[in-house]
């Protein structure tokens, strides 16, 4: 079956439950997109420019356009990331080391700082800098606080009260250390464990100019704290309103560049024809098919689609651009692609050993994974381009006779023989090619579990794993439910788009 696939800031948190809606979702993703959008570009951009298909005719737009378009699709993608993946989190900006914009950030932060420095040193001092810093710092920690911190807004806007303290600098009596220390206790008090740290450091130091430049920069990472602390308190809302948000902004960029969705088109033909050809339709189960009329079978849009999802996962990220609606997931599907490749070997060398050896060896459940764990780790760097692996199957061969026969001596079998050890070497070995039957036989079966998952619309229990995959069947069942995640949140958002293009597909067929 396997064969036949193509190889072809958010800074405050205490925003009440009512907010949550499309515009809360829209204001999530646009507070967060400076810091990342390099991130995001670089996760979905496509490993090499591929010529669009000419579906469409030439369409021309405007710089203006262009940006817009641009816009949307980075907050798009920042929104599908944020409820997709439940790891997401907003990471501190860090320069490259001697770039230009470090430079020239270092450069004005020195001018800054040794400013202030200049105004606390005359006699008597100039707090006009100092002031302002003290008024960005009283906004900075009112923002970290939730609606019911009154007691702590009244203490800071009380003890921060700017037109107090100008008063006190006009006549001589500001105390700046006295309005550090109570800034540090109340950041001790507002931010997150991980920073306790950081703040009491800040105790450490007595001289003002290198205490302000330290209490901004503890609060700037207090900063990206609380933004993921309110991506995370968001998340369950955003889940509710991110089908809609992301349908929506697709339809605004496929009314300015009608050809965005020609590689969908082309994947879902692809799929269609593929089911209809007599090739491919004891390669993969059709599931959905009705009886159509003579011996040609009628596809369901259902079968289509689950079909072409699979072609995802033999897909050719180096030749082939990937379709437009699931770009932003591009890297997720080329992972699993990856696992499920090494999944195949695995299987495919404990197949091949447990039918070699003797009868009950595979039954010994101790036995069957340590050595489903010595091969996997083995295979650990697969995907690397210095990982050769038919030399590591050469190891793997080796290993694996060792622990064969040593778990054939403890149980009192007879010896592995010197020919059945050279049989089992190069059966292990001819598993590097992808045309090896057995590899391939694996892989027809893999996919063909994940196809019945997807047909099965998810439901629990698990269908039963095929023949010969029983020593994978934790690795593969925890790649299916990924699988399935990602298809069945694609096709929540897009399946109105698939249905419009499958229908004239359909037609024709």
């Amino acid at each position: 079956m396997s064969e036949n696939l193509d190889k072809s800031n958010v800074n405050e948190a205490g925003k009440s439950k009512s907010n949550d809606s499309e515009q809360g979702l829209e204001d999530a993703v646009e507070g967060a997109d400076e810091a990342l959008q390099k991130a995001i570009k670089s996760d979905s951009s496509s490993p090499q420019r591929v010529q669009r298909p000419h579906s469409s005719p030439p369409h021309f737009v405007t710089v203006e356009e262009l940006l817009e378009t641009a816009r949307g699709v980075t907050n798009m993608a920042l929104a599908h990331e944020i409820v997709v993946n439940g790891d997401f989190q907003i990471k501190p900006v860090e320069l490259p080391e001697n770039s230009l914009k470090k430079r020239v950030k270092e450069i004005v932060h020195k001018a800054f700082w040794d400013c202030l420095s200049a105004q606390l040193s005359e006699d008597p001092p100039a707090y006009d800098h100092a002031i302002k810093l003290v008024g960005e710092i009283k906004e900075t920690l009112l923002s970290f606080l939730l609606p019911g911190h009154t007691r702590l807004r009244n203490q800071i806007t009380e003890v921060l009260d700017l037109d107090l303290i100008k008063q006190e600098a006009e006549n001589g009596a500001l105390d700046i250390s006295k309005l550090a220390e109570f800034i540090i206790g109340m950041m001790g008090t507002l931010c997150a464990p991980a920073r306790d740290e950081e703040v009491k450091k800040l105790k450490d130091i007595k001289e003002i100019v290198p205490l302000f430049r330290e209490i901004f920069s503890v609060l700037d990472l207090m900063k990206v704290d609380m933004a993921n602390f309110a991506i995370s308190s968001i998340r369950p809302h955003l889940m509710q309103q991110s089908v809609e948000y992301e349908r929506k902004k697709f339809q605004e960029i496929l009314e300015r560049q009608p050809n965005s969705l020609d590689f969908v088109t082309q994947w879902l033909e692809e799929a269609s024809e593929d089911l209809m050809t007599q090739k491919y339709k004891h390669a993969l189960p059709v599931g959905g098919a009705a009886a159509g009329s003579g011996d040609v079978p009628r596809l369901s849009p259902v079968a289509v689609q689950n079909y072409a999802y699979l072609k995802l996962l033999k897909w050719d990220h180096l030749q082939r651009p990937f379709p437009e609606t699931v770009l932003m997931d591009q890297s997720r599907f080329h992972e699993l692609q990856l696992q499920l490749e090494q999944l195949t070997v695995l299987g495919a060398v404990l197949l091949i050993t447990f039918s070699m050896a003797a009868p009950g060896i595979s039954s010994q459940a101790d036995f069957a994974e340590k050595l489903k764990m010595i091969v996997k780790i083995l295979l650990t760097d697969m995907h690397l381009p210095s990982f050769h692996l038919k030399d590591v199957l050469t190891t793997i061969g080796e290993k694996v006779c060792l622990e064969v026969s040593s778990c054939l001596s403890l149980c009192g079998s007879s010896p592995f023989t010197t020919d059945k050890e050279t049989v089992l070497k190069g059966q292990i070995q001819a598993v590097a090619s992808p045309d090896d039957p057995i590899r391939r036989i694996m892989e027809s079966r893999i996919l063909t579990f994940l196809e019945t998952y997807l047909a099965s619309g998810h439901q629990k229990p698990l269908p039963t794993v095929p023949g010969g995959l029983s020593p994978v069947q934790r690795e593969l069942e925890e790649v299916a439910i990924k699988f399935a995640r990602l298809v069945n949140y694609n096709k929540m958002v897009f399946c109105p788009y698939y249905d419009a293009i499958l229908s004239k597909i359909l037609v024709r067929s």
